[in-house]
């Protein structure tokens, strides 16, 4: 029996970090992984998913061409040797992560740990005991039962197909269903994409939400609402979906994005005394501590922030608070994200909705626009750009942002709303031009809904 003074359970991002600081603090640190280094995010989420993005991008690019004067003739996309070349960018990270543990002097087993009891750590015919372990084991994406349900796949699937579909539908309203719908319509497939609720990327600004379905039916995807899937059935040509609205819908492919569950099935945690909220999910506290003081967890198994920065961020703080000899606390408000549809969306802060509930009366500037780029290539594109601001302290608490290199200009912006930047303040900013940002700090006049105006 060996002892370690961390066993991580789980080598994604956030796993990997955590064993790679606390090995480079003097612990003796073990970490298992039964499926990829890296994780969800550099092998079957971010890295990839990005990249397929950029591919994705150049149909348009191809098309605009010619209002700047080029002629770009017959073009055809391979499906195949661009996920080969996917392949490939993936396996030279695998490495990288392999290399940075190693480096580290953190021990890689490769299998499914699971927890024999509160200090011991099972893996394959070995037993491992642990002063501490650290569950970073992620999210595995989750597909409702239905009748023919095995006929779909999920994202992790969507990254190895053999070959391109002609017709994909895309079932879910999060960030994950809006990002593959535009890429399977931006390499050619016709794309409908079906969501049970009104409308998508609940939880984001109403008028980013609003701006993004109304640019994606501009570009030919079919958006369905209130409508999802009863059966899936395989047809004489690809599949056919029965839909709740009573339609039938002749498909290739049917990708299911409608939730991520959290990967604690068969860990052993609950005969370890870990306690788990309903959906599974991992209960920490502000520690990163589970209910059984030496078992932590971070990352999508706790089902906070589902973010692989966030996961990075508490794995590196966690280790320096057990082994470094520094507690570090991590502060969850203002966490800026993207979503990388087309076109994207970056946002920060608190939704207009959120900041009216938490303040009451919130000061909102917005603008829509067509980017410069356009007016040449006359496609039919608007950028939209928003602040809240919270009228007491004229400070800014919530950015949003639709339009091209959204999550690029989000990202600065978010650093100035971090420090506490006001409306003052942004107003006396001189702004780059011409670039789409300077408009962030070029919005005077405040927007008045309609109802307002006649009151």
């Amino acid at each position: 029996m060996a002892d370690v003074d961390l066993f991580v359970i789980g080598a994604g991002s956030g796993g990997v970090r955590a064993a790679r600081i606390a090995a480079g603090h003097g612990a003796n640190v073990a970490i298992a992984e039964d499926r990829y280094l890296g994780g969800t995010c550099v092998n079957v989420g971010c890295i990839p998913k990005k990249l397929l993005v950029y591919a994705s991008h150049f149909s348009d690019e191809f098309a605009d061409a010619e209002g700047f004067g080029w002629t770009v003739g017959e073009r055809t996309v391979s499906w195949p040797r661009l996920i080969e070349n996917k392949n490939r960018e993936i396996e030279r990270l695998n490495g990288v992560y392999q290399r940075l543990l190693e480096g580290a002097g953190a021990k890689i087993f490769w299998g499914r740990a699971q927890l024999l009891d509160a200090h011991t750590v099972v893996l394959g015919h070995e037993h491992y005991r642990a002063e501490r372990i650290l569950v970073a084991t992620g999210g595995w994406p989750s597909v409702p039962h239905f009748p023919g349900h095995e006929h779909v796949i999920t994202s992790n699937e969507a990254f190895f197909l053999d070959d391109l579909p002609e017709r994909v539908t895309v079932v879910g309203g999060g960030y994950i269903a809006v990002e593959f719908a535009g890429i399977f319509h931006g390499l050619g497939a016709d794309v409908t994409q079906l969501y049970r609720g009104p409308l998508f990327l609940r939880g984001f600004d109403d008028d980013v939400r609003e701006c993004l379905a109304e640019e994606m039916v501009k570009r030919g995807i079919h958006m369905r609402f209130n409508t999802e899937i009863k059966a899936v059935a395989v047809a004489e040509r690809g599949l056919l979906a029965d839909l709740s609205d009573g339609t039938k819908l002749e498909t290739d492919l049917v990708m299911y994005a409608t939730g991520r569950a959290p990967n604690t099935a068969g860990l052993g945690l609950e005969q370890a005394g870990v306690e788990l909220r309903e959906n599974g999910a991992i209960i920490v506290d502000e520690n990163w501590q589970s209910s059984v003081p030496h078992i932590y967890a971070i990352g999508d198994v706790t089902d906070r922030i589902n973010l692989t920065p966030v996961a990075v961020a508490e794995g590196h703080a966690l280790a320096d608070s057990l082994f470094g000899q520094r507690r570090r606390a991590l502060d969850y408000a203002g966490v800026p994200s993207a979503v990388f549809s087309i076109p994207p969306i970056g946002t920060v802060g608190l939704t207009e909705a959120e900041a009216r509930a938490k303040y009451g009366a919130v000061n909102v500037y917005k603008t829509a626009f067509r980017p410069l780029k356009h007016t040449l290539t006359g496609r039919d594109e608007s950028t939209m750009m928003k602040l809240v601001v919270d009228p007491a302290s004229d400070r800014v608490i919530g950015i949003h942002m639709v339009g091209p290199e959204a999550g690029e200009i989000i990202q600065g912006f978010a650093v100035a709303m971090r420090a506490g930047a006001t409306k003052a303040q942004f107003d006396a900013t001189i702004g780059i031009h011409p670039t789409a940002a300077e408009e962030f700090v070029t919005l005077r006049e405040k927007y008045i809904e309609a109802a307002e105006a006649a009151e």
